[in-house]
C-alpha cells in the first residue's frame, strides 16, 4: 500500500509498504483522507521528542471499513479517536484516560492514518454520518479539540470572547463558540490570508500588527473585557496580551502548546482575580460532539485544501512555511 513515511527532518516520502495485520480487538479502515496537524510538522522538522523514523504520519483521518472483524460492518464511514492511554495509571483509572500520564497517539508513536490502509482498535471508531463528506470526517478530530476546549471553560450564551490565533484551531475554536451563541467572537491573527476568512466567516478579525488589541477589545466590550479568552496561538507575545484584555474575574484558556516558557503576568492574575486553565485533546465524548456539530452547516470545507498522497512534501512545506491554507489533507481514495 502506499503510505506518507517520514525518515527524518524535512525527509518525507510516498513509499510501498505492507498492508497492517489486525489483531481480534481491531479492525482496518480503507483511508480517505488524512489531514496535516501541528505535531505533524513538528516530526516533519525533527523537533517532536516522540516520533521515531521511519513513521507513518497522521492522526486525523476518515475512511470506510475495509475489515471488521466483527466490530463494524465493512463499508461502514468512520474516523478515529486516536489517543493510545495505558489504562492503568491514575488519571485512567480516575476516567480521565485523555491526559493518561503516558498518553501517547496514532500517528505520532506508532503507524498513523497517511495511508491507503490503517490498523486500529475498534474502541477508538467513531462512526460517521453516511450523508458527511469523507473529508469532513477527517475534520472531526480538530473539532474535537475545540469542543472539549470550550467545555473546560465557563463560557456562557451571550459572553464576548477573544481567540488568539486563526489556524484550525483558533478557527474551530471560533465555530464552536459560535454555535454556543457567543455575543461577539474577537480573532486574532497577523497572517493576512486567515485574517480575511476569519472575517468572511462572520468573525471581528483584528491584526494586532496594526492596532492596539488592548484598546480595541476594550472599545468592543464597553470597557469591560472579554469574558473568555483562549490562546490557540502559543506565541510570546499573545503570553504577554492575554491578561490585558480578559475582564476583571475572567478566564484564561491555555489551548495552543508552548514550546518554550513565556512571559505571563501574574500580578494581572492575582489583581483581577483571574481563572487560568488549561486543555489536552478530547473525550469520547467530545468526538461525538464534534460529529454532531459538524453537521450543523458552517462551512468547514472552506478550511480544507486536499493534496494527492504523491504531493506529500509539498503539503508539508505549505503548511511549515505559512502558505495560504488551513488544513491540508491528502487524499487516499
Amino acid at each position: 500500500m502506499k503510505a506518507i513515511v517520514y525518515h527524518g527532518p524535512k525527509e518525507i516520502s510516498l513509499d510501498d509498504v505492507p498492508v497492517p495485520e489486525i489483531n481480534q480487538d481491531e479492525v482496518l479502515i480503507k483511508v480517505h483522507y488524512a489531514g496535516i496537524c501541528g505535531s505533524d510538522l513538528n516530526i516533519y522538522v525533527g523537533a517532536h521528542p516522540r516520533a521515531k523514523s521511519p513513521l507513518i504520519t497522521g492522526h486525523e483521518f476518515s475512511g470506510v471499513i475495509a475489515k471488521g472483524n466483527g466490530h463494524f460492518k465493512e463499508g461502514t464511514p468512520v474516523t478515529v479517536r486516536p489517543l493510545i492511554s495505558c489504562q492503568h495509571c491514575a488519571p485512567c483509572e480516575n476516567g480521565v484516560s485523555h491526559v493518561c500520564s503516558s498518553l501517547k497517539l496514532y500517528g505520532i508513536d506508532t503507524a498513523g492514518g497517511m495511508a491507503e490502509y490503517v490498523k486500529v482498535p475498534a474502541n477508538v471508531v467513531h462512526q460517521l454520518p453516511a450523508d458527511m463528506p469523507m473529508t469532513i470526517g477527517a475534520f472531526v478530530e480538530p473539532l474535537a479539540v475545540a469542543v472539549h476546549a470550550v467545555s473546560r471553560t465557563n463560557f456562557n450564551v451571550g459572553d464576548s470572547v477573544v481567540v488568539f490565533g486563526a489556524g484550525t484551531i483558533g478557527l474551530c475554536m471560533a465555530s464552536v463558540l459560535q454555535a454556543g451563541g457567543a455575543k461577539q467572537i474577537i480573532v486574532v491573527e497577523t497572517n493576512p490570508y486567515r485574517l480575511q476568512l476569519a472575517s468572511e466567516l462572520g468573525f471581528i478579525a483584528l491584526n494586532p500588527a496594526e492596532i492596539d488589541i488592548t484598546a480595541r477589545v476594550s472599545e468592543l466590550t464597553k470597557g469591560i473585557g472579554a469574558d473568555v479568552v483562549y490562546d490557540c496561538a502559543a506565541h510570546p507575545v499573545v503570553a504577554a496580551l492575554l491578561t490585558k484584555v480578559v475582564k476583571v474575574q475572567g478566564m484564561i484558556e491555555i489551548v495552543g502548546s508552548y514550546k518554550k516558557p513565556a512571559e505571563f503576568q501574574l500580578l494581572d492574575i492575582e489583581f483581577k482575580e483571574l481563572t487560568v486553565i488549561g486543555t489536552r485533546v478530547y473525550t469520547k465524548r467530545d468526538f461525538n460532539t464534534a460529529i454532531n456539530l459538524i453537521s450543523k452547516g458552517f462551512p468547514y470545507e472552506r478550511l480544507i485544501t486536499v493534496y494527492s498522497p504523491e504531493q506529500a512534501k509539498d503539503g508539508f512545506d505549505m503548511c511549515l512555511n505559512g502558505g495560504d491554507v488551513i488544513k491540508v489533507m491528502y487524499e487516499f481514495v
